[in-house]
């Protein structure tokens, strides 16, 4: 039985043939403190059990990246079931991080104030950084801009966030998915001071243009809360080393150990008439996988369709169409 130190300061516990896991989620690190039985003092995980890093004992430990100390502990709430909002609890001094105008209402004390970047790393100063935040906020499809809320007052206040359209926000405890996720580019909505925004460009041609996501995707790096959004009913999937096949339009998100490529959708047939689109994405490896029943794409596709030329329905029949539009003031 071994014994390790978490970031939070708590004491786990976990059989040997357990931590080749916890280090693919990212719970043991190189420098986690381990003990086991025998074992005079605590010792870095580099040391006493380095074939889990594939390292040598005497390797130089590299300095811990600040984005995945220091993210704020916020507590939260989500209301509501198909429209729904996540209501962010702050203590004084805590600052969390919101795609501009994603914000529903917020009490007293917090101000928020907009800024270019995610406020992750002090260091990143000057133009130089500017215009790389910028640019990396530009090629996601996203406003450059975020705004940041902070609590400035007394006791605990909260500020609340909506979803963009209906269905699910997905809570996200980056430390429990290995300190990174990767998620479609519209998909974030908040997240706890000290998570970094990045992009994530997809390596694999095929996967890049007929992956429905594209070649550039969202990376969130850290280990605190984060919250995104999905369309509809929200699935969770943990692969164990198996392969999942899903329509290209339905991933939402999905951790780095997780290999997403793309193949054909069943034989010439399939593909034209099958319904499903020509390709589907494959989801191969170990880690955890967010899924959406809903795309929003293919709402947006579904109201257009009902709507014809000029703005007048389509679908009813003359009589129940004519109805309708009498009843919306278009009778004419």
């Amino acid at each position: 039985m071994w014994y390790y130190i978490t970031d939070s300061n708590q004491r786990k516990q976990a059989h040997t043939d357990e931590l080749p896991l916890l280090e693919v989620q990212g719970k043991i690190k190189l420098s986690t403190l381990m003990w086991t039985d025998g074992m005079k003092d605590w010792q870095p995980a580099s040391e006493v059990r380095p074939e889990l890093f594939d390292a040598k004992p005497d390797v130089n430990l590299p300095e811990i990246p600040q984005h995945l100390i220091k993210s704020d502990v916020v507590d939260y709430d989500i209301l509501g079931d198909d429209m729904q909002i996540v209501e962010v609890e702050l203590d004084p001094g805590e600052v969390v991080i919101a795609e501009a105008g994603a914000m529903n209402y917020v009490e007293e004390g917090i101000t928020f104030d907009t800024r270019m970047g995610d406020g992750s790393d002090a260091t990143e100063k000057g133009i130089m950084g500017i215009l790389k935040n910028v640019g990396s906020r530009v090629l996601t499809g996203e406003s450059i801009f975020m705004t940041h809320f902070t609590h400035e007052g007394q006791g605990k206040k909260r500020v609340a966030f909506a979803a963009p359209y209906p269905g699910k926000i997905i809570p996200v405890d980056l430390s429990q998915v290995g300190g990174e996720l990767i998620c479609q580019k519209d998909s974030f909505l908040c997240a706890a001071r000290g998570t970094k925004l990045s992009i994530a460009f997809n390596k694999k041609f095929g996967a890049g243009l007929f992956g429905g996501e594209g070649f550039i995707l969202q990376r969130l790096q850290g280990d605190g809360m984060a919250f995104v959004h999905a369309g509809g009913t929200v699935v969770k999937k943990e692969l164990k080393g198996e392969t999942l096949r899903v329509d290209t339009g339905c991933l939402v998100a999905f951790a780095p150990t997780i290999d997403y490529d793309i193949e054909r959708a069943g034989n010439l047939k399939s593909m034209i008439f099958g319904g499903e689109g020509l390709f589907l994405a494959t989801l191969k490896g170990h880690g955890t996988v967010y899924l959406q029943s809903l795309p929003f794409a293919r709402l947006a596709d579904r109201i257009a369709g009902q709507i014809a030329p000029g703005g007048r329905r389509q679908g009813e029949g003359s009589l129940l169409g004519g109805v309708g539009n009498l009843l919306d003031g278009d009778g004419r």
